[in-house]
């Protein structure tokens, strides 16, 4: 196994949706493809990540409900990339501070991934009409689909694709930013009205 080209585009892909990842990972582990650790193919694991997943892929597809979700998993996202990370350097038989720093790396790459995807749907939730929030919903549904698959077979290409989308998206977040900055207007408006009686 190549350890850092898979912790880049597994990180990659937990940014964008963590419990999609995981599930990916454990099912394809299961059928054999690739190498993934044991406790991703674990039941319990597969069942959480299953649940979980389901009520992401539809809150994900509502405009603003889904800025809401991005906002709360700011924190989980990394952190299930982390987890990610660890668990394949224990499977390249990495330990100590090696294995911090692959669980670190990897959780980095799942911060900056899940910062790009929030901050384009901002912007994409700017659009008035709300299909585009369910057509890049399932875009990206797919990608990580395909990334994970990927990574698993050949992770170098997987790597330099997730390396690609990742500068891709910080020029789109970029470029889109006046955008961007009029959702998280419109979102702080509707958080508000909601307060108040």
């Amino acid at each position: 196994m190549e350890l850092v080209p898979t912790l880049i585009s597994t990180g990659w892909a937990s940014g964008v949706n963590a419990y999609a990842t995981v599930l990916m990972l454990g099912l394809l582990g299961r059928a054999g493809v690739g190498e993934v650790p044991e406790e991703l193919t674990k039941e319990p694991i597969l069942i959480a990540a299953a649940v979980m997943f389901a009520i992401e892929f539809v809150t994900d597809k509502v405009p603003y409900l889904d800025n809401t979700w991005d906002m709360f998993h700011t924190l989980i996202r990394p952190v299930i990339g982390s987890a990610i990370g660890v668990e394949f350097a224990d499977l390249d038989r990495v330990t100590g501070s090696e294995a911090v720093l692959a669980g670190g790396a990897s959780g980095v790459t799942a911060l900056t991934s899940h910062g790009i995807k929030a901050g384009l749907r901002l912007g994409i939730n700017a659009s008035p009409e709300p299909f585009s929030n369910i057509i890049v919903s399932l875009a990206e549904d797919l990608a990580v689909a395909g990334m994970v698959a990927l990574a698993l077979q050949h992770p170098v290409p997987a790597a330099l694709i997730a390396l690609t989308l990742m500068a891709i998206g910080i020029a789109l977040v970029i470029y889109l930013h006046r955008r961007i900055r009029r959702a998280w207007r419109a979102l702080k408006e509707r958080r508000q009205a909601g307060r108040e009686p």
